[in-house]
């Protein structure tokens, strides 16, 4: 992984950790639960923009990696594999 998109990472996942947190003090607090479905929200889609960063670096590194040594198709059974999960 890029350094730079590894460091990038890793904050937004001390971000998302803390929103988790957040999370759970809401409930522990007996917070409103429309409030606790806008946070819970936004760790998910927090959470999918930081599987999108990953999948878009493993894209533009191993894959276009594997095409160039002539494994197309680990290649392509990687790229179904996303979709497959991304399907459910």
């Amino acid at each position: 992984m890029k350094p730079i998109l590894k460091s990038r990472l890793s904050k937004r996942l001390k971000i998302i950790e803390g929103q988790v947190r957040g999370l759970e003090k809401m409930l522990e607090d007996d917070t409103y639960c429309m409030d606790i479905i806008v946070q819970s929200t936004a760790v998910i889609k927090a959470l999918a923009s930081f599987e999108d960063a990953v999948l878009k670096n493993h894209l533009d590194t191993h894959i276009i990696e594997q095409v160039k040594a002539g494994k197309q198709n680990q290649a392509i059974a990687e790229i179904m594999k996303v979709y497959r999960l991304a399907a459910r």
